[in-house]
């Protein structure tokens, strides 16, 4: 595994490490049984998240991204290994209420109207029912839909469902927020106008946001760091910090950067083939 400096990098450009990280994942591997072999899918997996850093999983299909954010939501447990979540082993007493998941699909609830979807997420707690609707309000607000809370899914367009999922994820107040390809559904424009919101909103609230996507445009215009995974089994190929300015769309450095991701996924691709 190496870590490989961005176009443009320098040491006086390169973020400040935080000793604590937000999610730290340590000599991590797993595997599946399945009906005919135990399907090794991550191997000696390490890196993590620094607190207020946006980093982005990039990888083959089935390289275990998923798998990875998964075990950062506490949902599966490595094998060997372990997980830090803000600090805790993920299999102790990490505070929950304090992650917030985005999935790929809305998950958006077709009987309930906008603020009802999103103050969902409170319901599993102890928040009375008036401070649910007064914090997915203010979520609902965050994200530029303060107007439509009374909307039903089927009344919103493919863009707003994905600021309604966006609110329900972000109405806990977490420090943590974890994505899936939560845009690999939208049209370009529309992905582009969620990619600068999650910008805005982590400039806003400095959350540290750990993502999966396939794409790499995606993940070098958002990414603070990039992790690039390897063909299944699934171990840190290289990790590529990018310290450049925001906006990266266009850029020549950025757009050097998809060509050469882009790249090493072919490679990887190949391999897997």
């Amino acid at each position: 595994m190496t870590t490989v400096e961005a176009p443009g990098m320098s040491p006086a450009t390169r973020p400040h490490a935080r000793s604590a990280p937000a999610v730290a994942f340590l000599d991590v591997s797993k595997h599946f049984p399945t009906r005919d072999e135990r399907l090794e899918v991550l191997s000696n997996v390490s890196f993590a998240v620094p607190a207020g850093d946006i980093v982005a999983i990039v990888g083959p299909s089935g390289s275990g991204k998923s798998t990875l954010l998964n075990m950062a939501a506490g949902l599966i447990f490595p094998d060997r290994g372990r997980v830090e979540v803000l600090g805790e082993n993920s299999a102790g007493p990490v505070k929950w209420s304090r992650v917030g998941y985005m999935f790929q699909d809305d998950r958006l609830l077709p009987w309930r109207g906008a603020l009802a979807n999103v103050a969902l997420a409170l319901e599993a707690g102890a928040t009375p029912a008036h401070d649910r609707r007064t914090r997915a309000r203010a979520a609902l607000t965050l994200v530029g839909l303060g107007e439509f809370a009374d909307a039903y899914p089927h009344e919103l367009s493919g863009g707003m469902r994905s600021r309604v999922a966006l609110a329900r994820s972000l109405v806990g107040e977490p420090d943590l927020l974890l994505m899936d390809e939560p845009f690999s559904r939208l049209d370009a424009q529309t992905r582009g106008s969620m990619h600068r919101e999650v910008l805005r909103i982590h400039e806003l609230r400095r959350l540290s946001i750990l993502f999966v996507t396939h794409d790499v445009e995606e993940a070098v215009v958002l990414a603070d760091r990039i992790v690039l995974l390897s063909a299944r089994p699934g171990r840190v190929r290289e990790q590529i910090d990018v310290p450049l300015p925001h906006p990266r769309v266009g850029s020549e450095e950025a757009t050097a950067l998809i060509d050469r991701l882009r790249g090493l996924l072919e490679v990887s691709e190949e391999i897997v083939t």
